[in-house]
């Protein structure tokens, strides 16, 4: 082998100086320490990439990275977190910014609608063979939770649409004012190969007119909803998970809240600019009358929460704006 005849040619005899290699060994010595640098080189990149590199990609069937529960919950159970799943580790990730991932693909009918004007929402989630998907897991007591905002982070909806046999999914909608609204569709359903996968995915809605977009509110830990006043304690970071109380008064008075779509309590949280999209439910017993939640900052920045809670049979919605260091 090359190496070997090297090492015999540099070798020196026992007890004897070992003679200076031709001009031709010389060369040929060189040329086989390139070779060899270069295989090494070669190697070296190539673990190196694997170790910090994107790795393998997941399978159509693969657990989406940002739907995962958060500690001491089970699957279906309250308290798990859609969009900031990676929680968990310690490391946010926000969902909904695309119409499609690796699995499924979200196309919607028309995006334009009139200001102030009920229209039909239609749209199919295609898998990916481009076959609408019909097989949709319930989750918290529905199939699909479809989260719309305007993009100045106004107008909060959260609907339920109902789905045909053919798979389109048809919700009445109203815009009520121009400019460019964001729409989640959150689920769980059955991917092409069989197997059950989780995803948001977004799409932006059009209302033509004069788009006045509204400042977004100063950070504060209260908030109003009805007649119902709104706390909360605690303080999300990034890259920790942090635990957040919500509690509800009616005029000073503690207010017992209800379950809601199988929780306590829905926190979905949409990041200022890119409207990146988190969505975490209350753990399963409320914590000395308070509901908590169980979130991780996806990175520094402002934040509108919606926190949606039921009190005396009718659902109430409570905004919060957050700023994270």
């Amino acid at each position: 082998m090359p190496d070997q005849a090297a090492d015999q040619a540099t070798a020196p005899a026992t007890g004897q100086r070992a003679a200076p290699p031709a001009a031709g060994q010389r060369a040929s010595l060189r040329l086989v320490g390139f070779v060899a640098g270069l295989v090494l080189a070669l190697v070296g990149g190539f673990g190196i990439g694997r170790a910090v590199g994107d790795g393998p990609t997941p399978s159509a069937g693969a657990a989406d990275p940002t739907h995962t529960h958060t500690p001491g919950t089970t699957d279906g159970a309250a308290g798990h977190t859609h969009g900031g799943g990676a929680a968990a580790a310690g490391n946010a990730a926000v969902s909904g910014l695309a119409m499609s991932d690796a699995v499924f693909r979200l196309e919607v009918e028309s995006t334009t609608f009139r200001a102030g004007r009920a229209q039909p929402l239609r749209f199919q989630v295609r898998d990916a063979l481009r076959r609408p998907v019909t097989g949709f897991t319930v989750q918290h007591e529905k199939p699909l939770h479809l989260i719309v905002a305007r993009r100045d982070l106004s107008g909060f909806q959260h609907l339920h649409p109902t789905m045909a046999p053919d798979g389109t999914w048809t919700v009445p909608l109203t815009l009520p004012t121009a400019g460019v609204w964001r729409a989640y569709a959150d689920f769980t359903a059955t991917a092409a190969d069989g197997t059950s996968a989780a995803a948001v995915l977004g799409v932006d809605l059009t209302v033509p007119g004069d788009y006045r977009p509204a400042p977004l509110p100063p950070p504060a830990p209260q908030a109003v909803a009805a007649d119902y006043q709104v706390r909360y304690q605690g303080r999300p970071r990034v890259a920790a998970v942090q635990p957040l109380l919500f509690t509800v008064t009616r005029a000073g008075a503690p207010v017992q809240v209800e379950p809601y779509l199988g929780a306590y309590g829905h926190l979905i949280v949409l990041r200022q600019g890119d409207l990146g999209y988190v969505h975490a439910h209350a753990e399963p017993q409320l914590a000395g009358g308070a509901m908590k939640f169980w979130l991780t900052a996806p990175s520094p920045g402002r934040y509108r929460m919606f926190l949606d809670f039921q009190a005396a049979g009718a659902v109430h919605t409570a905004e919060f704006t957050l700023a994270v260091g």
